[in-house]
């Protein structure tokens, strides 16, 4: 059943294990992106607000860090089960606050509950991985070696995937035994706020994970608390800049996902049906709305004709639309400065006089929609091909030699993911050597495993999160060394 009770909530600040109302009178206005109306209101937190609730997390932290392990582990697993009883509300919150379509909004859900029953798992074996010896000097000397938690920690997400980057951030943080502060978007607030209720519901101890609402000003206070000993942001390169900035004077550990203009090889002997569900996949789900969108299309040039027309004729028949509407394959923009954001690309590209194939005007109405759109032969200086544009927008060029495909693809800032679209596994795997990327897709569309490395290279971000990765980023490493008859 749908609990949409958080859609006009007072109470929007989770601290210390009780709801409470932020110190701030500001109220922020939630429009629903399928038609720019009113969804909710949600009171934002103040920076007093984020104190308290850091605060509360530096003094539970030492009674969750010498939690067993195996208990921690209990608590993932009562995440995910809180996540399984609040499905429907979790899907219907972000058809309405995120505009995704019910498919992908039950992907979301999915990939959220495996990452919690993913950390559940290492969590059970850290215990029984302590103290392992190193023999040093010949024997003189034993080491022991230890992985412990760092401590408290910020966690900042965007409005994208907001149930998901938040699992992949609070689910290894407290798998380590940190407590943790979330900030949620404040495009995309009433999902977060579930995470804090099923935290209460679960038996968390009070003060290990804590929730504030708010924009900038509680983004600022999140970086700047002395509490904190490592904060995580996702979100753009603009924003992260200022957040690494933010903890640099106190040297803190900060782990930044950020942008990418990610390119799509594909080769004349590729499967073009695979060709075509990898690129439509890459980047008109969710509306484009990915770090991880292949947004540059590089094709060989023999096939290009064939594989435009093929591309052209799945754009047209996407229709873009409420999430809550039959027949709709794309929801839109989740919310209206990036709606604008994207129409400022498209009017630039019918300036520059670009080869627009299918879409190129956003729609008129209410609603934040943008159809599937595809430039031809777009140059490598125009900003389409160049810019994270971060919408349905796809920028094409071709190749002749493996060589030039290689230039195009990592001619580019950014360097988050890339997919390889080729017949020959050989020369496929040639392709994806020698692509700097955190992540490469061969002959698949995209798909992120909890198992798995999530990060870039470049100016796509610092550190890595998911996989053993994922845990070890919120775990420090300490050495004790003592003489071997002492131990």
């Amino acid at each position: 059943m749908q609990d949409l009770s958080f859609l006009d909530l007072p109470d929007s600040f989770f601290a210390d294990g009780a709801w409470r109302t932020p110190s701030s009178d500001r109220i922020l206005h939630i429009a629903d992106p399928s038609t720019g109306e009113l969804l909710g209101r949600i009171r934002a937190c103040a920076p007093a607000d984020v104190d308290l609730a850091a605060a509360a997390a530096a003094r539970a932290f030492p009674g969750w860090a010498q939690t067993p392990s195996a208990t921690r582990a209990a608590h993932l697993r009562a995440f995910s089960d809180g996540l399984r009883r609040h499905g429907d509300t979790l899907i219907a919150l972000m058809m309405r606050n995120g505009g995704k379509p019910r498919p992908e909004a039950e992907t979301d859900l999915g990939d959220a509950i495996a990452t919690f029953d993913y950390y559940a798992g290492l969590a059970d074996g850290l215990d029984a991985q302590q103290d392992q010896p190193v023999h040093h000097a010949g024997g003189l000397h034993v080491g022991r070696v230890r992985s412990e938690p760092i401590g408290p920690v910020g966690l900042i997400v965007p409005w994208n995937f907001p149930l998901v980057t938040s699992a992949w951030k609070i689910a290894p943080a407290l798998a380590a035994g940190c407590t943790l502060v979330l900030k949620t978007s404040e495009i995309t607030p009433f999902l977060e706020l579930v995470y804090a209720r099923i935290a209460q519901e679960a038996g968390l101890p009070p003060g290990v994970f804590n929730l504030v609402t708010g924009t900038a000003d509680v983004r600022m206070a999140m970086t700047a608390s002395r509490h904190f000993r490592k904060v995580s942001f996702t979100g753009s390169n603009q924003i992260g800049a200022r957040v690494m900035q933010a903890v640099a004077d106190r040297c803190l550990p900060v782990a930044l996902e950020l942008g990418g203009k990610s390119p799509i090889v594909v080769t004349a002997d590729c499967d073009l049906d695979l060709a075509v569900d990898c690129i439509a996949a890459g980047i008109f789900y969710n509306a484009g709305q990915m770090c991880s969108a292949t947004s540059r299309l590089i094709v060989e040039h023999s096939i290009e004709p064939q594989l435009i027309e093929a591309l052209r004729i799945r754009a047209e028949s996407i229709r873009p639309g409420s999430p809550f509407e039959a027949g709709t394959g794309m929801g839109p923009i989740t919310h209206h400065a990036q709606f604008d954001r994207v129409a400022g690309f498209l009017n630039g590209a019918a300036r520059d006089g670009l080869d627009c194939i299918a879409g190129g005007r956003v729609a008129e109405g209410g609603g934040y929609f943008v159809p599937p759109t595809i430039y031809r032969n777009v140059p490598r200086d125009n900003a389409i091909w160049r810019e994270e544009i971060f919408g349905p927008v796809l920028a094409t060029t071709t190749f002749e030699t493996d060589d030039e495909a290689i230039e195009k693809a990592n001619d580019s800032n950014y360097a988050l993911v890339a997919s390889v679209v080729c017949g020959d596994p050989a020369r496929a795997k040639w392709f994806a050597d020698r692509i700097p990327a955190g992540q490469v897709w061969v002959n698949t569309p995209q798909i992120v495993y909890p198992d798995s490395a999530w990060g870039g290279f470049k100016a796509s971000g610092v550190g890595r999160e998911l996989g053993p990765w994922g845990l070890s980023s919120f775990l420090g490493v300490k050495h004790v060394t003592a003489p071997a008859n002492e131990v």
